[in-house]
């Protein structure tokens, strides 16, 4: 059973969610960049280009797993404090909640500065609202 939010525990609980996010964004950012690399050679080789280091390229390889596997590790931590990543690029995160009997989800993005927005299960992002002051 999935634990449940108040807006004012979800709001606690970004002391300790915001600098995994943080760290999810650029992580993610970093394997990206270095995938684009990677495509990129793969490009030039095909196209009878060549000319790299293989140390070079087996060092970029290994920092792109890494990334992977900080990535995996931020959604896992995530997860393990009961809130939902549910976009890896900008940074958006869920937390399950319940407003008038109905299961919700309080909605935080980083670089916001605290949970101001809910929207159903249905709707997602785009359906979000505005909390009623506590």
């Amino acid at each position: 059973m999935p634990r449940h939010f108040t807006p004012s525990e979800a709001n606690d609980e970004l002391a300790h969610i915001r600098p995994l996010v943080e760290e999810l964004v650029a992580r993610r950012r970093e394997q990206q960049r270095l995938s684009a690399v990677r495509a990129e050679r793969a490009t030039k080789v095909a196209g009878n280009g060549g000319g790299f280091d293989p140390r070079t390229v087996q060092e970029e390889n290994e920092a792109e797993q890494r990334a992977r596997v900080d990535i995996a590790r931020c959604v896992n931590e995530i997860h393990g404090r009961g809130a939902i990543v549910k976009d890896i690029d900008t940074g958006l995160v869920d937390f399950p909640a319940v407003r008038g009997g109905e299961e919700i989800l309080l909605c935080w993005r980083l670089g916001e500065e605290a949970i101001t927005h809910w929207h159903s299960l249905e709707e997602g992002f785009a359906g979000r609202k505005r909390l009623d002051p506590e």
